[in-house]
């Protein structure tokens, strides 16, 4: 891929690109969810809303509400076109071909739509919240993260001199290069780009992944980059799509769950598996144990939920939560050589490669690696400003057929909730605080 990055930002006579570009734009694990959603729960309401936890980067004096209404509303305008839906039905995904039901390829193409959102500002930030169908809202998720992600990269770029950007976007492509070199030499690596929500750009993005499969998936060699989270680009530039499931669900089924007694809402965390292992089955069964806390969750867990092909590791510290699970699957007869730990939160390549010599030979280890692959500008401002810095910006589900939703999260700077309602769930879960940790990203 060959693209002037410095002479596309600072001509500013040209029509910058719409930020989401295609309805694959998104995660693919949003499209498994979607499936899920419009299976399961077709007249549930929801709403959602953007957080960015990063407090001190004031978005609202950055980003422009009009703007960002314009780009939301072009994403809006979108439809999935008979191209990109003729691959979902016909393309294999982990194995499996027709994933996606033909009943459902036919309600994207004739009836999906996003819904209606308010965007407000209260004190520097910008508040951006999604209300309707769950089937119209979860989508906005990813794209919106990524709109208002790109929007801070393109408000810091109009900044700078030709010059500059030049500087600028050199020194991130050497880092870039400097952190496959190291992946370079580490055997029987497996990674994929988990990157979209918060790039600096959906162009920079596809330049970083371009860049990784090339540097590691050589010819007559197993593939180390197994593909990538963006299913845009997986249809694009013919990657593994990769995804499964996120704290989304469990946080809705455990909210309409609460109205019901104390052990409705504990046993909702493992309802939602129940209800996934019905659409989907292999590589497809990763647990995520952390939406009220893993320890919990494992120690109560039916016998049958050892026999899911793994665990992604969110919020806990990825070394304890991968022995954890180890430990947990041998108690249950299991070999863990033949299950999958995927790790996601905020990796850097450093952390990568300790994790993989840790686990290898132990267990199927795979890292995720997101918004440092994708939006790592840090220190590459040719005037030694923070302005590209990642934030840390997650869009969560407030509420599920009008109840307040909630997430304990191994880490209580990720909770999220009213006070009361997280009360209840600590209790409930038996999911004690546990010492917080700092969110990068």
């Amino acid at each position: 891929m060959n693209v002037n990055f410095a002479e596309r930002a600072h001509n500013h006579n040209w029509k910058l690109d719409p930020i989401v570009r295609s309805l694959l734009d998104t995660d693919f694990y949003k499209l498994l969810m979607l499936q899920f959603i419009w299976k399961n729960f077709p007249a549930t309401p929801v709403t959602s809303e953007i957080h960015n936890r990063t407090i001190r980067v004031r978005l609202a004096d950055r980003i422009s509400a009009a703007a960002l209404r314009e780009q939301m509303e072009h994403v809006r305008g979108l439809r999935f076109l008979r191209s990109e839906l003729v691959w979902l039905a016909g393309n294999t995904f982990y194995g499996v071909k027709q994933i996606f039901q033909p009943a459902f390829l036919e309600w994207l193409e004739n009836s999906f739509q996003l819904s209606d959102y308010e965007i407000s500002e209260h004190d520097g930030q910008l508040v951006i919240r999604f209300s309707g169908l769950w089937s119209e809202v979860t989508m906005w998720e990813v794209y919106s993260l990524a709109i208002v992600s790109e929007m801070k990269t393109r408000s810091a770029l109009a900044e700078l001199t030709e010059l500059e950007l030049d500087v600028l976007y050199a020194r991130a492509k050497t880092r870039l290069w400097d952190k496959i070199e190291l992946l370079r030499h580490v055997p029987d690596l497996r990674l994929s780009d988990f990157g979209t929500r918060r790039r600096h750009s959906f162009l920079w993005q596809e330049y970083a992944v371009e860049a990784l499969a090339s540097a590691l998936n050589l010819p007559g060699q197993a593939p180390r980059m197994s593909g990538t989270s963006n299913t845009a680009l997986a249809y694009k530039h013919n990657l593994e799509a990769i995804g499964t499931n996120a704290h989304e669900l469990p946080m809705a089924m455990a909210a309409m769950a609460s109205r019901g007694s104390d052990e409705d809402l504990r046993q909702s965390q493992y309802d939602v598996l129940k209800l996934w292992q019905q659409s989907y089955g292999g590589e497809l069964l990763i647990m995520l144990p952390d939406t009220f806390g893993t320890s919990q969750f494992l120690q109560g867990a039916p016998d049958w939920t050892a026999r899911w092909t793994g665990e992604r590791v969110d919020s806990k510290d990825p070394f304890e939560a991968g022995d954890e699970y180890i430990a947990w699957l041998l108690q249950r007869g299991e070999d863990p050589r033949k299950k999958r730990l995927i790790a996601s939160d905020g990796l850097d390549v450093d952390d990568i490669t300790r994790l993989h010599q840790y686990f290898n030979g132990r267990i199927r280890f795979s890292a995720g690696w997101g918004t440092l692959l994708t939006n790592d500008f840090r220190d590459c401002h040719p005037r030694g400003e923070d302005t590209f810095e990642p934030i840390s910006l997650v869009c969560k589900l407030t509420s599920a057929d009008g109840i307040p939703t909630v997430k304990l999260s191994d880490n209580p700077r990720k909770s999220t909730g009213p006070v009361e309602q997280i009360a209840r769930y600590r209790r409930v879960f038996n999911s004690p605080v546990l010492a917080e940790t700092p969110v990068l990203v």
